[in-house]
């Protein structure tokens, strides 16, 4: 079995983005990891080159920075890295750089590979969602936050990233998955206030217009963290890869997790799910076989 990784990025320091932790976490069950290093407004590609493996393969790429809807140039990024991983690959694992893999879902994850590299009606395995928010020390846990998605891929140019890059589609169909019990961390909404909010700034420009950033997006120096609606406290570990950038941390944060900003609508949906484990239209990108 040969499994590829591959992952895009761009300005990985001016913003903060734990990419050298997201590759790095996928590498022990990697054959290759192709990373699309787009064209940066610092030193990233250097970052990049001074990981410390042969496995790494780097294509250098130029964003499309007259895309600015429905975040396509990220799908764009995306497809780029997935289309020069090696030929003879069985699966391609895809890692978005502030996505970071717990070194003890590793095995879970190569054994699901291994159990369904021949069986055709799998085209990806789904994994479950930690969204980290504010700290290491909380997770978002309301309804806006999605808690599944496709992160191994079988290695078919068919295939496809849809959208924003945050799943992927076979002709514009739903890949047919297997749930597998592993995590994803994602650390997107944990970076110093500073850093998250130069990335707001920039960010949603692959989203949106200029007048729609002028109205929804505040001109402030740092993030504030305090508009979130719930949070849970994080009583797990977080991977090995991670420590060295939490024991640096420079920023407090707080929150009670028992207070929470809900509108009575979303308390009831909250209720129900916590009761039925059921999610009243979820959004799911993806078939379970």
């Amino acid at each position: 079995m040969k499994v590829s990784g591959f992952t895009f990025v761009r300005n990985a320091i001016k913003y903060d983005y734990p990419i050298v932790e997201a590759i790095t976490s996928i590498l022990p069950i990697c054959d290759e990891i192709i990373v699309a290093v787009g064209n940066s407004d610092d030193d990233t590609l250097a970052l990049i080159q001074s990981i410390s493996s042969e496995k790494i393969k780097i294509i250098e790429t130029v964003w499309d920075d007259s895309l600015r809807e429905g975040g396509k140039v990220l799908a764009i990024e995306t497809d780029k890295a997935f289309a020069a991983i090696a030929k003879d690959s069985d699966w391609a694992f895809y890692i978005q750089g502030d996505e970071v893999i717990h070194e003890k879902y590793l095995p879970i994850i190569k054994a699901a590979m291994q159990q369904y590299k021949d069986d055709k009606r799998v085209e990806g395995l789904l994994f479950n969602y930690n969204h980290f928010y504010g700290s290491y020390d909380y997770v978002a846990d309301s309804r806006q936050w999605y808690r599944k998605e496709i992160r191994v891929i079988r290695n078919d140019k068919n295939i496809a990233s849809y959208k924003d890059a945050q799943g992927f589609r076979k002709n514009n169909k739903k890949l047919n998955v297997i749930p597998i019990d592993a995590m994803v961390y994602h650390y997107g909404w944990v970076k110093p206030p500073a850093a998250q909010q130069a990335k707001q700034q920039t960010f949603h420009k692959l989203w949106h217009s200029d007048d729609w950033m002028k109205q929804n997006i505040p001109v402030q120096n740092e993030f504030d963290y305090s508009g979130i609606d719930s949070l849970a406290l994080f009583d797990g570990t977080h991977p090995n890869v991670m420590q060295a950038r939490i024991n640096s941390i420079n920023w407090k944060f707080s929150f009670d997790p028992t207070k929470k900003n809900l509108s009575f609508k979303q308390k009831v949906l909250q209720f129900v799910e916590s009761i039925l484990g059921w999610r009243i239209g979820e959004y799911k990108n993806y078939n379970v076989i």
